[in-house]
């Protein structure tokens, strides 16, 4: 098993355009892009140009930027649609059909020997026009397996560039997606694409097990937005690749991901989660005193990611009642306070006492810790403390 050659779709300007509170206008979908290109990702989707007269302009104004990435955009399987996509000017064409019977009888109403003839028919019109092609099943994990990979060996015959899996509407778990790619990898010879919606919460885990079961791209938006609870988050997959092997990410400006998260998340009106994948605020605090004396001696006891891989640093939280002396002590050696072990224990105890009346800051912290510094006798400490006390509204 190998998870070295894969590419990332990075679809926030196709799946992210249909999260309930994005309106993007062009020139934030140019910044958008500008933004993952930096960052590395290898393609970005575009949403069809035939949604709207400026989707179509967007799909032509992003295809003509100066770039890395290849830029595709998502239509259905469908001769008209196929040919203004073509016309756009970009890279790569994803299209798509629903194949579950919900689909086929609430959505488009056609069966699957339609669905074959359409596919080969689209598929070897786009190739036709020198554009790479993508075909995808819609709402895969409620299909019927026969009808599936009969769909995706006639068009791996006919020469498609991708095959696409799409557990649309995030049914599926690790198991049975490890399973289906694994089948399906030994069955086409061409590259396996994973789009994995997080309904129930499994979008990353999935998209981990297509890539070991042998998919090649993965969909993710920033953020992980999209239609209902979104994909995978670009940012939580970098961490499970990283988690894994950092050699993995390696080739991504890791630094530049909390720039695009707060610029989408901007854009978008929404706040950052605290316990975001690598940029929550959270993400790389700790605060119990016995992890933080182990983060203080080697941060890899309580850290599988280095926050310095993501221009990041780490905080150890002291200014509470779960503090332990060694983090205490740490931060008098930053103030350059020289005190003895038992002044710290002693401070540190102090710390706790007013922390169980009030929640304190870390100023307060650094009060106690010159207060000790300057010996003042602890009967007498409350004459310096009280500013603490009288500042968080307790009485002394």
């Amino acid at each position: 098993m190998s998870l070295t050659n894969f590419a990332i779709i990075e679809s926030t300007l196709r799946e992210g355009e249909q999260f309930a509170n994005a309106f993007f206008t062009t020139a934030q979908k140019v910044e958008i892009a500008k933004a993952l290109d930096a960052f590395g990702v290898e393609f970005l989707e575009l949403t069809s140009p035939l949604a709207s007269p400026q989707s179509l302009e967007d799909c032509r104004t992003i295809a003509a930027l100066p770039r890395r990435t290849r830029i595709l955009t998502h239509t259905r399987c469908h001769m008209d649609d196929a040919r203004v996509a073509v016309d756009t000017g970009v890279d790569g064409i994803d299209v798509v059909i629903g194949t579950s019977s919900y689909l086929r009888q609430f959505s488009h109403g056609k069966d699957i020997p339609y669905i074959i003839e359409q596919a080969i028919n689209v598929v070897e019109f786009i190739k036709s026009q020198g554009v790479q092609v993508r075909f995808s099943t819609e709402d895969s994990f409620r299909s019927d397996l026969v009808d599936l990979l009969t769909i995706y060996r006639a068009v791996d015959q006919i020469g498609v560039n991708r095959v696409g899996i799409a557990d649309t509407v995030g049914v599926a778990n690790p198991r049975q997606v490890y399973d289906l790619v694994s089948t399906l990898r030994k069955l086409v010879s061409c590259d396996i694409e994973f789009h994995g919606h997080n309904d129930s919460g499994c979008a990353i885990a999935n998209a981990y097990c297509a890539l070991e079961a042998g998919v090649t791209h993965v969909d993710t938006t920033v953020l992980g937005i999209g239609e209902r609870n979104g994909i995978t988050p670009l940012g939580g997959l970098i961490a499970r690749l990283y988690a894994t092997d950092r050699s993995l990410v390696r080739k991504y400006n890791l630094p530049l991901l909390r720039e695009v998260e707060n610029l989408v998340a901007g854009i978008v009106g929404i706040d950052v989660p605290f316990n975001n994948y690598i940029t929550g605020f959270t993400a790389f605090t700790h605060k119990a005193g016995i992890h933080a004396k182990a983060i203080l001696n080697n941060p890899s006891t309580y850290e599988i990611l280095d926050p310095a891989d993501f221009g990041l640093t780490r905080y150890v939280h002291i200014a509470h009642r779960l503090t332990g002396w060694n983090a205490v002590k740490s931060r008098a050696d930053q103030l350059g306070l020289e005190l003895t072990d038992d002044d710290l224990k002693e401070a540190t105890a102090h710390i706790k006492a007013l922390a169980d009346e009030k929640p304190m800051a870390l100023e307060d912290v650094d009060a106690v810790l010159r207060a000790w510094h300057h010996r003042i006798p602890v009967p007498h400490a409350q004459t310096a403390l009280a500013e603490i006390t009288h500042r968080n509204g307790v009485a002394a």
